[in-house]
């Protein structure tokens, strides 16, 4: 069983879409794709800087309209006429990719909401100074503890010896600090404490939203951030999608259900990386297929003819 995994908003860096834009038919995309979501997004995944992509109102529609485009990209040429994976699995705004690749909706149904996540989340950011902390190594209780000390929240709890604290960049300080012992800390390159209370804003813009969207069933095992499960309705999916921008994403509950399913093979979708790098600690023995550029590409439609077969 082969599992298409589409990373989170921090993956982003400069230039990383431009290998992609020599792909037959990918640039007539983006420019597509652009005009849906009022940016252009090559010039973001080409030649903007670093601080231009952590803009939250950027780096999502940027980073699902990449994680499609590469999807696209790998079941156009995919041995014995696949046309998607078996499963499929975003980490937080990777979601949204996530649902279209399994058909819950349309790739330009996915960057309108995405674009109204990435602004709802935006300006709830910009209420209160907060940020991320990836908390690297550690006991897993030692850890929680420490950042229930110090008011702050376990927004992603990652597997691999990683969770990332959220909150106000006042008590991010206070916990750098006093780390938990046995850990290392290293900042995140997003623009707010994602996945906390301080999202509650975006989430009453994206509840009056979602009644409209259309949506399907989804065509493939569809994992879902809140507990890893793995759900068959479309509306129920989307639900869930608005209400995880304010709740803790569980991506070491989505490994755990990938281990339950069978999963032999995670091809991850760019700007890949972070999330194989998670499966190699955790899910040993699994194939794992970083999709960075299309230099890849061979390598991963070799992992699904080899699961084919």
């Amino acid at each position: 069983m082969i599992l298409l995994a589409s990373p989170g908003q921090g993956a982003q860096t400069p230039g990383f879409l431009q290998p992609w834009l020599e792909k037959p038919g990918v640039a007539d995309r983006f420019a597509w794709w652009s005009a849906v979501t009022g940016l252009d997004l090559v010039r973001y995944g080409t030649s903007a800087d670093a601080e231009e992509i952590r803009d939250t109102a950027v780096a999502q529609p940027l980073l699902v309209a990449a994680a499609l485009a590469a999807s696209e990209a790998l079941y156009d040429g995919a041995p014995g006429g696949r046309t998607g994976p078996d499963a499929v699995a975003g980490h937080s705004v990777g979601e949204l990719a996530a649902a279209a690749i399994a058909g819950v909706l349309t790739p330009e149904a996915a960057l309108v909401l995405v674009r109204e996540r990435g602004r709802a989340m935006a300006e709830a950011a910009a209420v209160t100074e907060t940020g991320m902390t990836a908390v690297l190594g550690g006991e897993a209780d030692e850890v929680l503890a420490a950042i229930d000390k110090h008011g702050l929240t376990p927004a992603n709890v990652n597997g691999a010896g990683q969770i990332v604290a959220a909150g106000t960049t006042e008590r991010l300080a206070k916990f750098a600090d006093e780390p938990p012992p046995k850990a290392r800390l290293r900042s995140l390159s997003v623009a707010g404490a994602f996945h906390t209370e301080h999202m509650e804003p975006a989430v009453g813009a994206l509840r009056r939203l979602a009644p409209g969207v259309p949506v399907a069933d989804p065509r493939a095992k569809l994992l879902q951030n809140r507990d890893g499960a793995v759900v068959e309705s479309g509306r129920e999916f989307v639900a869930r999608l608005v209400e995880q921008v304010s709740a803790p994403v569980r991506w070491d509950a989505c490994m755990e259900t990938m281990r339950e399913l069978g999963v032999t093979g995670i091809i991850e979708l760019p700007p890949a990386g972070t999330l194989t790098g998670l499966a190699r600690r955790e899910l040993k023995g699994i194939e794992l297929v970083a999709l960075k550029t299309p230099a890849d590409l061979d390598k991963a439609r070799e992992l699904i003819e080899a699961d084919a077969s």
